[in-house]
């Protein structure tokens, strides 16, 4: 396969991924995500932000989150999150640390 095929698929992949998530799961919390994958839809918008700013692409959190939400975090917060339980803010602790740790 040619790199600029396994790009596109690659990128197509990625599409499928964050429509999942942003339309068909929405009820999925971000923090269970987290606790169960290591990442969460916050992680895809951070990674899209580096690629961009790799590329030289000024991007910072708030617009990457934007772009990846299709809307704004205090706009997906009220309409899809729910409060976190105790027990998902502890796992979450122990996940953050090992998949994010401390962000330079």
């Amino acid at each position: 396969m040619d790199d600029q095929t396994r790009t596109e698929l690659e990128a197509a992949a990625f599409r499928a991924l964050r429509e999942h998530l942003m339309e068909k799961r929405t009820d999925v919390q971000n923090i269970d995500m987290m606790n169960l994958t290591g990442f969460c839809r916050n992680c895809l918008s951070r990674w899209y932000q580096e690629a961009a700013n790799a590329r030289g692409i000024e991007m910072g959190k708030d617009e990457a989150r934007e772009i990846f939400y299709g809307m704004t975090m205090d706009e997906w917060k009220s309409t899809h999150q729910t409060e976190a339980t105790g027990a998902q803010q502890d796992a979450f602790k122990t996940a953050f640390a090992e998949n994010v740790g401390e962000k330079k």
